[in-house]
């Protein structure tokens, strides 16, 4: 039986994460495994309402500021060679990735 990586990619900026997603099918096309993905998970966003003003008086106006983490999963069938050149990629600092294998 071939075991499998889960790599789940986070990040606020999705084409960064679309680089690291075509990356990863062009290393699983190259060492001839298979692969599942990239699925699209929900976007998380994260609203921060607050105060225009900071003294408290006058008008209630707010700001409102939001940020979006987009999210993709990847199944690939994890051979030692597919695995090390994976770990090799060279990674954006606002790409976060978490690899499972099953």
């Amino acid at each position: 039986m071939v075991q499998k990586a889960r790599i789940r990619l986070a990040s606020t900026d999705p084409k960064k994460l679309d680089s690291v997603c075509d990356e990863l099918k062009e290393i699983a096309e190259k060492t001839g495994v298979k692969i599942a993905g990239p699925i699209p998970l929900p976007t998380k966003k994260l609203l921060v309402p607050t105060r225009k003003s900071p003294c408290g008086e006058g008008t209630h106006t707010y700001d409102r500021w939001q940020m979006r983490i987009h999210k993709r999963l990847i199944d690939v069938d994890s051979s030692e060679r597919t695995m090390k050149r994976i770990m090799r990629i060279k990674v954006p600092e606002d790409v976060f990735i978490e690899i499972e294998l099953m």
